[in-house]
């Protein structure tokens, strides 16, 4: 369903809104799902991701996030995350994925991608709310991939 021109997020491992395969939540082998990113905008000198809970109880829980993505990355494979990123705090205070794991309903969670104009100057164990200042102002374009992930 990619849109020509259309700055987009998918993954090979599950559709748009689907649910996430249990192999990539804390019950599984708890590692990022392949990510495919297509029609970055030309003009972006960087691109950033956070991945969250969008159904946690303060609304958000952050368990992946990414910045400095070199704008030419295509895909970040399974378990493994690009060159040169620098993967930044997440909620559970690890600068790594952390994988799905709703205590009891299933919860929803999305992958932002954000398309910059510029390199973000960050510190390593930066969390959320510090990225989304210094991308203030410098998102050309955001692109999502959404899934559920409930716990057997």
């Amino acid at each position: 369903e990619v849109r020509k021109g259309r700055f987009t997020i998918f993954s090979p491992a599950f559709e748009n809104r689907g649910t996430i395969p249990k192999k990539y939540g804390c019950e599984g082998d708890n590692m990022n799902p392949p990510l495919k990113m297509e029609n970055v905008p030309s003009e972006a000198k960087s691109m950033a991701l956070i991945f969250d809970d969008q159904d946690a109880p303060r609304g958000s829980y952050v368990h992946w996030i990414l910045w400095n993505i070199d704008p030419r990355t295509g895909e970040i494979k399974e378990n493994s995350f690009p060159q040169g990123a620098v993967q930044g705090m997440n909620d559970f205070k690890k600068n790594n994925y952390g994988g799905p794991c709703p205590p009891t309903r299933p919860h929803r969670y999305v992958f932002n991608v954000f398309a910059l104009d510029i390199v973000l100057n960050l510190i390593f164990n930066a969390a959320k709310p510090d990225l989304e200042r210094a991308m203030e102002g410098h998102i050309i374009s955001q692109a999502q991939l959404r899934g559920t992930y409930k716990r057997k």
